[in-house]
């Protein structure tokens, strides 16, 4: 039988003989990830009889790229490629199978399947709500031959739309209530661990020490507050999220909807006394098609609550060509009466969410129910635009509706300007606010 030899490095020894539940390899480029990845998945499937791995890249390409084609040439003669299913699969009835997840609705093909091992390539490619997917397929498949834990393994570097998760798991180590430290390893890797790369390929390391400050204090030193590309650095989750709490009966209740057939997001908000306003209930749902997002909408509005308006992106009132109808008159015939056309000057509207956003003068003007977790998920996933400096990215597209509903609400309540003027409302729109009393929604704020 064909011997694999080969010699890590003692960073990529460490990661082979750690067995936490988690365990994240990386942070900065050039640290010989993917090759630790590749290497510790095949010692599971040659260890372990039955075992049922599952390796991913955020894209096809990618994939095939970095691992299908070097796995081929290494399992030669070790192991069967399939390349309709993308298995490799080994004499002792162990596989790993290679998958992608290029679009968020994508991870749903793994759902009913079951894998001892995964491993996430760039983890930071992909998005939370992917990796919570994921872990559901983590468990025993039932061909194991002897005792095993399941476990997920990671590589990554700083940046990307999962930067934020990764992030707090690993590197800040920040838990819930539902996670244990105990359960997350992350082994932090340099280009300077990697002998082989400094030795053989030394321009790619003076390529890196050559990058801009903020960049190479990420890529080179694998520093996590370095990277710059959140979109709305004034989010804190302990700042702007709040308990669920009673609104005051006399408070302005307003809905706010961005509609797609991949995802309806519907944002339910509360003007609050002092002008602050709250985002206490959320829907968002995908497939639905609009006189169904409709119907839900209104399910998920109690029959005594009024609500002033809501406000919808533009493009509704577009007619359909299947039914010549806009999506306007159809959502108003399913019974979702007051929608209101959004201002949607993008910069404007995201410079308006940024000065909701800052807690600079003590308190923010925006806060948001923890009942509210796509918005919350997705507000700090939002990158910015690589071509237009003050606007957010559009992908990857499956984040932004949420957000892109709070961008319509929270311009409905500036005052607009003259037409021709600048569109952005100023900050002093609105009086300062009140000093909050005893009994006020105050107390639920920074728990």
């Amino acid at each position: 039988m064909k011997k694999i030899v080969f010699t890590p490095n003692a960073k990529q020894e460490a990661f082979f003989h750690a067995q936490t539940r988690y365990v994240a390899y990386g942070g900065a480029r050039g640290g010989g990830k993917s090759w630790a990845m590749r290497m510790k998945l095949i010692l599971l499937a040659l260890r372990y009889e039955g075992i049922s791995i599952l390796l991913l890249r955020r894209t096809l390409g990618e994939l095939r790229e970095n691992h299908i084609l070097p796995m081929t040439k290494i399992l030669d003669g070790i192991a069967v490629y399939k390349e309709s299913t993308k298995d490799f699969l080994f004499p002792n009835g162990s596989r790993i199978k290679l998958g992608y997840c290029d679009s968020e609705s994508d991870v749903l093909q793994y759902q009913g399947q079951a894998y001892e091992v995964i491993g996430m390539e760039e983890a930071t490619h992909f998005t939370y709500y992917q990796y919570l997917c994921l872990t559901e397929c983590n468990r025993i498949s039932g061909a194991m031959r002897e005792p095993f834990t399941p476990r997920m393994y990671f590589t990554c570097n700083p940046g990307g739309v999962g930067n934020d998760w990764v992030k707090r798991l690993f590197v800040d180590r920040i838990y819930t209530e539902n996670e244990k430290a105990e359960d997350y390893t992350f082994i932090k890797s340099l280009v300077y661990d990697n002998a082989y790369l400094m030795e053989h390929d030394p321009q790619y390391v003076r390529a890196l020490e050559a990058l801009p400050e903020k960049r190479r204090q990420a890529m080179l030193y694998g520093d996590w507050n370095a990277f710059e590309g959140a979109f709305f650095p004034e989010f804190r989750r302990e700042t702007h999220v709040v308990r669920p709490f009673e609104l005051p009966g006399d408070c302005v209740r307003f809905r706010a909807l961005d509609y797609g057939l991949d995802m309806t997001a519907c944002l339910w908000l509360a003007v609050m006394p002092d002008k602050r306003i709250v985002v206490y209930r959320e829907f968002c749902r995908p497939n639905l098609i609009l006189s169904e997002a409709a119907k839900a909408i209104l399910s998920h509005t109690p029959a005594n609550e009024k609500i002033r308006y809501t406000v919808a992106s533009p493009d509704l009132w577009n007619r359909r060509q299947d039914s010549g109808k806009s999506g306007f008159e159809i959502m108003t015939d399913a019974g979702l009466r007051g929608l209101k056309k959004a201002d949607n000057a993008r910069i404007a509207g995201w410079r308006t969410v940024r000065e909701y956003l800052n807690a600079a003068s003590g308190q923010p003007r925006l806060f948001i129910s923890e009942d509210c977790g796509e918005l919350i998920r997705c507000l700090p996933a939002l990158r910015f635009d690589d071509r237009v400096s003050e606007d957010a990215a559009g992908t990857p597209h499956e984040i932004t509706h949420a957000p892109e509903a709070l961008r319509y609400a929270l311009m409905s309540r500036e005052p607009r300007p003259p037409a021709g003027k600048e569109s952005f409302p100023s900050v002093y729109a609105f009086p300062p606010p009140k000093r909050v009393q005893e009994g006020d929604y105050a107390h639920f704020i920074n728990y």
